[in-house]
């Protein structure tokens, strides 16, 4: 019959934990196995996995992914009332294509107007968007503003209009 105080493990089973630093004689004194001094000596290191030994680590070498707002962000070129009142003669009609071929603006896809500097002639200006103060500083020297809806392209939803 077997007895409870009788049972032991079974030989090799069982291996007696390192005790580090416990004297140079034991052969894991001074350092413990952890090498020299620096960063991967001390307690608390947890960069060991970044670490491949003069390699561009894995964590780098993974391009980057997740969500970027860039892409739907719009790009608006502005005018100032003073450029266009500088750029062109009195009773011009203004349109995106003549500010693009007089390099005033690099794309034409969505102008706005702004109103910095003074106007003293009347011009007609067609542009997608207008400043208050640009409005009204072209009503005033007797010009018009002309507000040009965008075109939707396929991959473009614009927001409805609230009625």
């Amino acid at each position: 019959m077997i007895k409870l105080n009788e049972l032991s493990p079974k030989a090799g089973s069982k291996k007696k934990r390192t005790r580090l630093g416990m004297g140079l004689g034991s052969g894991k004194g001074k350092t413990c196995g952890r090498g020299t001094k620096g960063q991967m000596s001390r307690s608390g290191n947890t960069r060991k996995e970044a670490k491949e030994g003069g390699q561009t680590t894995l964590i780098r070498r993974i391009p980057k992914s997740g969500f970027s707002n860039a892409r739907f962000s719009k790009k608006v070129e502005s005018v100032n009332v003073s450029r266009l009142a500088k750029e062109f003669k009195a009773d011009t009609n203004i349109t995106l294509e003549l500010l693009k071929e007089k390099n005033i603006v690099a794309t034409i896809k969505r102008v706005k107007v702004l109103g910095h500097g003074k106007i003293e002639h009347a011009l007609t200006v067609n542009a997608h968007s207008f400043s208050s103060g640009a409005k009204k500083a072209i009503e005033t020297a007797g010009g018009k503003a002309v507000v040009i809806e965008i075109k939707q392209t396929p991959n473009m939803k614009l927001p409805k209009k609230k009625k």
